[in-house]
């Protein structure tokens, strides 16, 4: 569950679309629901990271070109803790520092890894059509 630290507002907020590439000889995988492509594409740690470090998260499936649901689209954005708190101690500079650290660590910490392939490859991109 999203943290509740909008007192101050909130800021920040980002889209991000994640889209299978299609090399025309593997099918993509579809979803049933978001939380199936959530733990298709993000480690455990990577999801509670979100969870934690956002104020606000709306998840969404998005259908490709034939109607199938084989994207996913996150919005977040986040509160502040207050003034005097320092950017890295605030909510976006946790997110960045916890995923920044998952990754160091190991890639597959963020964005899991299956039979030492990395799921299909997902390219992801920061959009401005936000969910909310």
């Amino acid at each position: 569950m999203p943290n509740s630290d909008d007192t101050y507002g909130t800021y920040n907020k980002q889209t991000i679309m994640h889209t299978q590439n299609d090399d025309g000889s593997t099918a993509l995988t579809t979803f049933a629901n978001v939380a199936a492509a959530q733990a298709y594409i993000y480690s455990t740690e990577a999801l509670a990271v979100y969870n934690e470090c956002a104020t606000t998260i709306q998840w969404a499936l998005v259908a490709d070109g034939d109607g199938n649901n084989t994207g996913l689209k996150v919005t977040i954005d986040f509160g502040t803790k207050g003034a005097g708190t320092d950017a890295a101690d605030d909510w976006a500079g946790q997110f960045n520092a916890r995923r920044t650290a998952l990754q160091d660590a190991d890639p597959s910490n963020w964005i899991i890894i299956q039979d030492q392939i990395w799921k299909p490859s997902f390219t992801c991109t920061s959009i401005s059509s936000h969910l909310f």
